[in-house]
């Protein structure tokens, strides 16, 4: 059995990465890491032109990724939240696992898990609910492919004012907007995944699911 995993993070080794890699390796099982900005994934046309083929027309690695995922027994999802929603790299990929459904359902049945990375603290009522938003573009799309969805992980990232060397200047700084008028670029920090440990143990556990849902069948 082999569990197919998905990142659309482009930040080298990223929090969300690292997540995936650890929900990879808790199941035990044969895996393979997809790193979507390694790949030219278009997003879908909606031609139709995929119903008699199961096969998109766009010729780029979309064709690609979407076999991986008909011949993996599992797919986790990793994305993160631009904007408070689903981060278009993870979003061109699921568009593109479309074909995959026509007449067959190939995904139909299988285990799946979202991993979603946002900046936007659970407790503020004041701002989206960006990880709710990434959660559910995952969660529903296998929910419509009658996949079985077995669990999530959240994990608190990095708003990017944090890196580009004007956060505690700016007058749009996400700083602020994020933690108060009064955060600043070092009261804030960078925060890492290792160090969250409710978001490990998520990932080591959805990892579990994972394995357990393939060996009940």
């Amino acid at each position: 059995m082999k569990v197919l995993g998905v990142s659309g993070s482009p930040i080298k080794n990223s929090n969300t990465d690292r997540a995936l890699k650890l929900a990879l390796e808790s199941t035990g099982l044969e895996t393979e890491f997809i790193k979507l900005k390694d790949y030219t994934v278009a997003p879908c046309q909606a031609c139709l032109g995929c119903v008699k083929t199961n096969r998109c027309v766009i010729e780029d690695d979309g064709i690609l990724l979407a076999e991986k995922a008909r011949a993996a027994d599992a797919l986790i999802i990793a994305g993160f939240t631009p904007y408070s929603s689903l981060d278009a790299r993870t979003k061109a990929f699921i568009e593109r696992l479309y074909p995959l459904r026509h007449t067959y359902g190939y995904m139909a049945g299988k285990p799946g898990g979202a991993i979603i990375t946002c900046a936007v603290p659970g407790d503020n009522n004041m701002l989206p609910p960006a990880c709710d938003f990434g959660v559910n573009a995952i969660k529903f799309y296998m929910m419509e492919e009658g996949m079985d969805f077995v669990g999530e992980v959240r994990i608190m990232g990095n708003v990017p004012c944090i890196k580009c060397g004007h956060g505690d200047k700016c007058a749009m700084s996400g700083i602020t907007m994020l933690h108060g008028p009064e955060a600043t670029v070092a009261s804030v920090g960078i925060g890492a995944f290792e160090e969250q440990p409710e978001s490990m143990a998520a990932a080591v556990e959805l990892g579990r699911n994972i394995a357990r849902t393939l060996q009940a069948k």
